[in-house]
This record gives C-alpha cells, sequence and structure tokens, in this order.
C-alpha cells in the first residue's frame, strides 16, 4: 500500500492520487487503507516518514545530498526508489499535507549536512542547502522550467556539489560532501 501511495502521490500530487486509485494499484480495498492509515493525509505521512528514514539511516552523511539531488532529478521526479522530495513538491499545495513530519524531515536532512561543516552558523548553510535542494526539485519537477528540466542530472550535480562544498565552509575538494563514483 505504502509503494502504491508513494508511487501516485508523486505522479499525481496529493489532490491528484485518490485512495480508490492507490487501494486499486495496490490490489486491496479502500477499506483497508483507512484501517490501517485512518486518512489520506496520514498515508501521504507514513509515505514520506518511511522513504526519509529509510534515506536518512541508510546514505552515508557526506553522500545525503546528492542521494536527494539525483532522487528529484531522476526522471524528472517521477515515482521511483528516491522520490520522497517529489512527492513532497507534488503536495506542497495541499491543505496540511503532512507539515509536522515533513519539517521533523527537513530537520533531520539539515543536521546531518550542519555536521559536515566546520563553520560556527554550520545550521544556517545547512538550511540554506536544503531551501537549495527544495527549490530546484520544484523548478524541475512542478514548473518543469527549461534548462533545468531537461538538464542532465551529472552536469546538475556537478554545479550544485561544487557551490555545496563553498557553502558548507569547506571549499571545492574538501572531501565533506563526497560525490558518486
Amino acid at each position: 500500500m505504502l509503494d502504491a501511495a508513494g508511487a501516485l502521490f508523486a505522479e499525481r500530487g496529493y489532490e491528484g492520487a485518490t485512495v480508490r486509485d492507490i487501494a486499486g494499484r495496490a490490489g486491496v480495498n479502500q477499506a483497508l487503507i483507512f484501517r490501517y492509515f485512518g486518512s489520506k493525509q496520514a498515508l501521504l505521512t507514513e509515505v514520506m516518514a518511511q522513504g526519509g528514514k529509510e534515506q536518512l539511516t541508510s546514505t552515508p552523511p557526506d553522500r545525503l545530498f546528492e542521494t536527494a539531488l539525483r532522487g528529484v532529478l531522476a526522471g524528472g521526479g517521477a515515482a521511483g526508489p528516491d522520490r520522497l522530495l517529489a512527492v513532497y513538491l507534488r503536495s506542497i499545495g495541499s491543505a496540511d499535507a503532512a507539515p509536522d513530519t515533513v519539517r521533523a524531515l527537513g530537520d533531520e536532512y539539515a543536521a546531518v549536512l550542519a555536521a559536515l561543516s566546520p563553520a560556527d552558523d554550520s545550521g544556517l548553510r545547512a538550511q540554506l542547502a536544503m531551501a537549495w535542494l527544495l527549490g530546484i526539485g520544484l523548478m524541475r519537477v512542478v514548473v518543469h522550467q527549461e534548462p533545468l528540466a531537461s538538464a542532465e542530472p551529472d552536469e546538475v550535480c556537478a554545479h550544485v556539489l561544487t557551490a555545496l562544498e563553498q557553502l558548507l565552509g569547506g571549499g571545492e575538494g574538501s572531501g565533506r560532501v563526497r560525490r558518486a563514483g
């Protein structure tokens, strides 16, 4: 049920994904979704919490930002294994769509990034990085702004990660933010 919900929220956003469609994709009765989650909003909260916690625990801290960035760049934010940010971005306009969960996950991500920075204002720098990540995702996934919407993920990552090194206070090549492969 969570996989089906996550895929539909990423594809259609919170408002566009119906409980009926989620149940159909999961191969269950709608009543089962309400029994386990209580509401569509609670289901969204669970999808986001599960995906965010999994990414936080399975990703080395120095690769967390790139993993999240690549997740939103892959397929323009379409459903996939790292679709958490796409789910959030497609649901952002919904009234009360899991704000506490989103805020808590954002705080956890920012804490990981802040720990990578030796700067006195590492918390601010981490929040700026998170805002940048959300902005990139918003412009690519929701607004489809060119040339960002069709840019190659490797090219976007190269530019963003170079700037991220500077933002976190380590300078390019400091090794605070490792790049994949």
